[in-house]
């Protein structure tokens, strides 16, 4: 993939943030992708969430469903799966701890097709109580709009400083 990945956003936290929002999606490119490392909440126990932006706004509606494996350390994987949220799910609850951050790429899908649905597919690995756990999941955004970015928030609290996020185009 080296050389193929055309960078289009970056947002490096330098103050805590309530939220981060990369854009830059249209017409260029068929798959897209986000990536983010060293991120931390705030707040301990937060829980990530990202949804489509549209006109730079993000898309609050119930239209996001979502299945995957939740991959656990410190126990056996756990399916989680859910329809008609206002979010997909990036992580269960991290930590803020010394060594406990979020990583995460995530890869979009016919966003900027106006007569497809939006979809993506999450792979996440963090530490929560200093338990490993990783996410592998497939999301679809089930309005048929054009989507131009993402919006990437904690359930509570901020975004910690520190925490780097980076939208990229994928060459045809």
């Amino acid at each position: 993939m080296a050389g193929s990945l055309i960078k289009l956003d970056e947002e490096i936290v330098s103050s805590a943030v309530s939220s981060v929002t990369l854009t830059g999606i249209d017409s260029s490119y068929d798959v897209y992708m986000v990536k983010f490392n060293n991120v931390k909440p705030v707040t301990n126990g937060a829980d990530m969430r990202v949804r489509v932006t549209e006109s730079g706004t993000p898309n609050t509606t119930s239209n996001y469903d979502e299945a995957g494996k939740l991959l656990r350390a410190d126990t056996t994987f756990q399916n989680i799966s859910d329809s008609n949220r206002d979010y997909w799910i990036l992580s269960g609850s991290v930590d803020n701890g010394t060594g406990e951050n979020l990583n995460n790429i995530m890869y979009i899908f016919n966003a900027n097709n106006s007569s497809e649905y939006t979809s993506v597919t999450i792979e996440s690995n963090y530490i929560d109580s200093n338990n490993f756990k990783g996410l592998q999941a497939g999301g679809v955004f089930t309005v048929t709009s054009q989507v131009n970015g993402v919006s990437i928030l904690f359930d509570s609290g901020n975004i910690d400083t520190g925490s780097k996020f980076v939208l990229y185009g994928l060459k045809k």
